[in-house]
């Protein structure tokens, strides 16, 4: 490979040295779409899916900036400091020494305000590829811990559940941010239907809505629900799973932003989905299925619903990722 000036290798767990470079000057990846809260999980919970996905390529730099391209025309902020890339990355080479920079160049398939993820994938994708370039010089914890401003500037709150999923794999649990606890959930062999109906709903939009405060008996029903929804994706329990799919304090709230959104749960279910709900903040809606058959007749009842309001919509059926970002290219 051609020697680059900042080809220097680095002294084992010392920040004060350049990480050595010898994969190559570019990658690409391709950075998964996410499910947020899991219903009852709000800022806690978090599951990576297979499709769809961001892909962006990363290329190293020899100066101390970060560039950042919109490869289909897309209108992303190109100021790194106001891009959901860029953001991680500033913050990534504020802890490297001497002259390295980024260029991001990004093919946007998940759309922003889409709920699955739009910004976390950015986020995540970028710090992911550029460390792939300097030889996992920073640990995936440190990588939560960059893009979450990513997410800082999407939605004006830093926080992981779109974002550890997405470098981790599978189903993360965020027990804290301050200091960052990331605990990987062993992740059941599900499948996932969502239905995007082409209405945005801001991630900062919908974190106003919500109340501040709520009654002691609904936070008790709530945490219950969080604890046995987590038993039961490490007992492979579906029937625990879905009755913990249960949402007392943000659905009732935030559903009112999304058309047909009770309709769409409630015949989900009773075409064999195990549960769901708003993934994210919407307006996506996300049900768990035990098998692809399930999962297809999930999404023809989605279909059906959408066509009936007049709504234009986006499905997919997917599983879960248990990788989380993957280089594809170097």
């Amino acid at each position: 490979m051609t020697e680059h000036p900042n080809e220097i290798q680095a002294q084992s767990g010392k920040r004060n040295s350049l990480p050595l470079v010898d994969r190559g000057l570019l990658v690409k990846v391709l950075a998964p779409a996410t499910v947020a809260n899991l219903v009852c999980g709000f800022d806690v919970l978090g599951m990576c899916l297979h499709e769809p996905n961001d892909l962006m390529e990363i290329r190293l730099l020899d100066e101390k900036k970060i560039i950042i391209i919109s490869a289909d025309g897309y209108p992303l902020p190109l100021d790194p400091a106001q891009n959901t890339a860029g953001a991680p990355l500033v913050e990534m080479i504020n802890e490297l020494p001497g002259n390295i920079g980024f260029e991001v160049t990004i093919h946007k398939k998940i759309k922003p305000g889409s709920g699955i993820g739009s910004s976390a994938a950015s986020a995540a994708g970028a710090v992911v590829g550029a460390n792939y370039l300097m030889n996992d010089f920073f640990s995936k914890q440190d990588l939560v811990r960059f893009a979450m401003f990513g997410e800082k500037v999407a939605s004006g709150v830093k926080h992981a559940d779109n974002i550890a999923p997405c470098i981790y794999g599978g189903i993360t649990l965020i027990r804290s941010i301050h200091p960052l606890d990331i605990i990987p959930i062993p992740a059941p062999e599900l499948y996932v239907t969502i239905v995007h109906p082409q209405i945005e709903v801001r991630t900062s939009d919908a974190r106003q809505i919500l109340r501040k405060e709520v009654l002691l008996k609904d936070a008790i029903r709530q945490w219950g629900n969080i604890a046995a929804l987590v038993a039961g994706f490490i007992q492979n329990n579906l029937l625990l799973i879905g009755r913990s799919l249960e949402d007392v304090i943000i659905e009732p709230v935030r559903s009112i932003l999304i058309p047909g959104f009770d309709e769409v749960k409630l015949k989900c279910k009773e075409a064999g989905a195990l549960g769901g709900g708003i993934s994210g903040s919407g307006p996506s809606i996300f049900m768990l299925s035990k098998d692809e058959l399930t999962a297809i007749a999930v999404e023809n009842v989605m279909k059906e619903i959408y066509n009936h309001i007049g709504l234009d919509y986006h499905t997919y059926v997917t599983t879960i990722n248990q990788t989380g970002v993957t280089v594809i290219n170097n």
